[in-house]
């Protein structure tokens, strides 16, 4: 997906003995957001930037060995074996093999003494990309949004499974000159790491989203910069998975600094070298959480840490050496707040720095990134409302800028169901984003543009199947209200075949439960998404209760 990026000028960081001015160079394409204001919060604020570079960086897929230099001698040394397997039965090719071999020896000397040069330049090269152009090495994704009461930047690891957020309220900041909400790209370069680890609580650091390159120009147009980036379809469709994901009902509780620190102490000190290599989280209500490290069964009791919820559980998380992020926020941190959707399921750990927060979203394991596998929008809130009333939610939202569902509720007077229907919607197409901290909705545009939305829509092509089979009449569905919510069943036809799904969808209009009896469902169950005949039932059943309630 091609974005267009101007820049004007660079971003650029000036430090002296007495202050630092870090000066962020935004997309003038973009409506104008800027921000200026001097940091009163220095070292907190250096501590949660860095951890987000880390989530920049971070990339923890399976690397295998690189075994090119041992095939490429093992080639030129077959020869050899061969002709020493068959000097065994012919002596009078001794002489010739050892002459051979001196030869051969002779010009691998004057090959790796014409090469060298070129070996040796290469590297440099590399050597000198790696410290003075990172940028060729990953790719740097930030973006960055001004709202009235906060500013926050995001971002995504290079194996795109783990997901940060950095919100940071006006609180940290002192002498706020101007500021413009809205939502940019900024020029980013992998150099602001080393600047930011020199901000210090005697220097006056000012942090600027320069605003200059929003004024007219008629001259000097070469000091703008135009970029223009191909960015994969999995880096957007993970921001838009991300917003679905946090909307999801989860299991919550608070963590003790400490006992994280516990955790990343034992993962520092043990390697595993067999599964399952995952955390289990046993909840009780009333008890300390205890956490298990598989294989090892070591068992980690945090007492600082007491279980507030009302029903037990026990959930396993993957990919738990992503949680060493989280290393450098633990002494400036006053408490971890964990969301877990499910075993296998993503998982948000929110640390509360005081006037800022960060937000860890990992996905369900490190393989399975935000974008391949989770399909989480399909399990977010889908009551039906026309655009119209999506629209009239969406400017209401503007309004304010950040605001709850219920606040929304009451000031519109509609039903709580029909605007967060609105608003997820919105939030799948990268317009908002819902905030897991503050549980409020924020006006968040991901691009520029509107995003194509029949592209990333329809990757997985199980919804699109769902909407064919209630469109074809293929689908019978029935209803009854449990203790837990709507329960859905019925009968899909797929050709000659017959599946029966059931779901269960809570008061908040999200699936918590669900099963079938197709191949897809007995191999992932929910881990990524429901199939399609379960979509199928619950549009059946909303398509249904629309016509119903417009006949009545």
């Amino acid at each position: 997906m091609l974005f267009n990026y101007k820049f004007h000028g660079s971003t650029a960081v000036n430090s002296n003995a007495n202050a630092t001015d870090m000066s962020f160079a935004p997309d003038t394409l973009r409506q104008p957001t800027y921000f200026s204001g001097v940091l009163a919060k220095n070292i907190n604020f250096r501590e949660a930037i860095s951890a987000l570079h880390d989530v920049v960086v971070s990339d923890l897929r399976f690397k295998p060995k690189d075994k090119t230099a041992y095939k490429e001698w093992a080639a030129s040394q077959e020869a050899m074996w061969m002709a020493e397997f068959g000097a065994e039965y012919q002596t009078n090719l001794k002489n010739k093999l050892s002459t051979l071999r001196q030869e051969l020896a002779t010009v691998q000397q004057d090959r790796a003494k014409l090469m060298t040069p070129f070996y040796t330049a290469r590297q440099k090269y590399f050597d000198y990309l790696y410290r003075m152009e990172r940028d060729t090495w990953f790719v740097l994704d930030p973006v960055i949004t001004v709202h009235p009461d906060e500013i926050f930047f995001e971002c995504f690891s290079q194996d795109e499974s783990t997901y940060g957020k950095l919100g940071c309220n006006y609180e940290v900041f002192k002498n706020i000159n101007a500021f413009e909400c809205g939502t940019t790209n900024i020029d980013y370069s992998a150099d602001l790491y080393n600047e930011f680890q020199k901000i210090r609580n005697y220097k006056t650091t000012n942090f600027i989203v320069d605003p200059s390159g929003f004024q007219v120009q008629t001259t000097n147009e070469d000091s703008y910069t135009e970029v223009k980036i191909d960015l994969p379809d999995s880096w957007v469709r993970g921001f838009l998975q991300v917003s679905s994901a946090m909307t999801l009902p989860a299991r919550t509780f608070e963590l003790h600094p400490m006992d994280v620190h516990n955790i990343c102490h034992i993962l520092r000190r043990q390697k595993e070298k067999v599964g399952p290599r995952s955390i289990r989280f046993v909840l009780k209500p009333g008890e300390p959480a205890r956490l298990i490290f598989e294989p090892w069964g070591h068992e980690l009791i945090c007492r600082r840490s007491v279980y507030t919820g009302s029903e037990p559980d026990e959930i396993r998380l993957w990919g738990r050496r992503r949680l060493l992020i989280l290393e450098r926020l633990i002494p400036v941190t006053q408490k971890f707040t964990v969301h877990l959707l499910g075993n296998g399921m993503p998982s948000f750990f929110i640390a509360d720095l005081g006037y800022m927060n960060f937000t860890l979203g990992m996905s369900g394991w490190t393989a399975n990134d935000w974008s391949r596998a989770g399909n989480f929008d399909l399990m977010a809130p889908r009551t039906e409302v026309d655009n119209f009333t999506k629209e009239r939610i969406f400017k209401a939202l503007r309004e304010n800028w950040r605001e709850s569902s219920a606040s929304l509720s009451q000031r519109l007077g509609l039903d709580k169901k029909i605007i967060e229907g609105a608003l997820s919607a919105y939030t799948q197409a990268g317009r908002a984003i819902y905030d897991l901290n503050q549980k409020v909705y924020r006006v968040r545009e991901l691009s520029q543009e509107p995003l194509p939305m029949d592209k990333l829509r329809f990757d997985n092509p199980r919804e699109a199947a769902a909407n064919e089979l209630v469109a074809s009449n293929a689908v019978n569905v029935e209803a009854a209200q449990t203790p837990n919510g709507l329960k859905l069943s019925g009968v899909v036809k797929e050709k000659t075949q017959q599946f029966k799904p059931e779901v269960v969808i809570d008061k908040d209009e999200r699936m918590t439960e669900g099963k079938c009896t197709c191949h897809f469902f007995v191999q992932n169950k929910m881990f990524k998404g429901p199939c399609e005949h379960i979509l199928a039932l619950r549009i059946a059943y909303n398509k249904r209760s629309w016509w119903t309630k417009f006949l009545n």
